[in-house]
């Protein structure tokens, strides 16, 4: 793994992760990262490892706008959290995801989009989320923009499952995640066509697809900077 070294603390912990944060996030939700005038993409995607699909996009509409929140769990060593979604919603059923969902009317903005859902989702008081910045948007096959939100939570909270949307939540060390032996790359056949995307197995959980495209940039822009 490769890893910043001499002016940090370990990375896995409050301090260093912190420092690492306040030079590799950005400030600001990224934009311009996608032009459905041309279906250009300039931020990642699910097309990263199939760039021979890349054409897909001009043909697309433009993607909805959605968020999510990348909750790092303050540990005394670092997690992340992640909830199973319910086979019963729309989109990605089944899978393992971030706390999130699309951009509504009433919602300020992406980091208002992204508090909200976490609340709706798994009872996460906002008083218990500190944001340190964004990921670059995420463009997904099923036609989202995804703007990730990370944030140090303090784990003091009871989870309440809306059980309309997800099944379970769990955490993974943040160690685990952000160590390039455990990114691997799979293929799945998807509408007809062989498709590749990242994959972190863990303890038979199978993390795979945006949110483990997600948790690649999360590495790339913090941890190998």
């Amino acid at each position: 793994m490769d890893m910043p070294t001499g002016q940090f603390a370990d990375p896995f912990t409050e301090a260093g992760f912190r420092a690492l944060a306040s030079r590799g996030l950005h400030k600001e939700p990224s934009d311009a990262v996608f032009d459905p005038r041309s279906g250009k993409a300039w931020g990642p995607g699910d097309w990263d490892l199939n760039p021979e699909l890349k054409g897909d996009l001009a043909v697309m509409n433009a993607p909805r706008a959605a968020a999510v929140l990348v909750p790092i769990m303050l540990r005394p060593v670092l997690t992340i959290l992640f909830t199973q979604r319910s086979e019963d919603v729309p989109s990605h059923p089944g899978q393992i995801s971030f706390p999130g969902g699309k951009v509504e009317a009433d919602d300020a903005d992406a980091l208002g989009c992204a508090l909200r859902e976490a609340h709706e989702e798994i009872g996460l008081p906002i008083g218990n989320v500190e944001p340190l910045g964004y990921l670059d948007s995420y463009r997904t096959g099923t036609g989202f923009q995804i703007t990730p939100v990370v944030a140090l939570v303090k784990p003091e909270f009871q989870s309440v499952l809306d059980p309309r949307e997800v099944r379970d939540v769990f955490e993974v060390p943040l160690a685990f995640l952000m160590d390039e032996a455990n990114h691997h790359k799979d293929s799945r056949e998807w509408r007809g066509r062989q498709r590749s995307f990242y994959a972190m197995p863990y303890q038979g959980r199978y993390i795979w697809g945006a949110t483990a495209g997600m948790l690649k940039n999360l590495h790339d822009r913090v941890f190998q900077r």
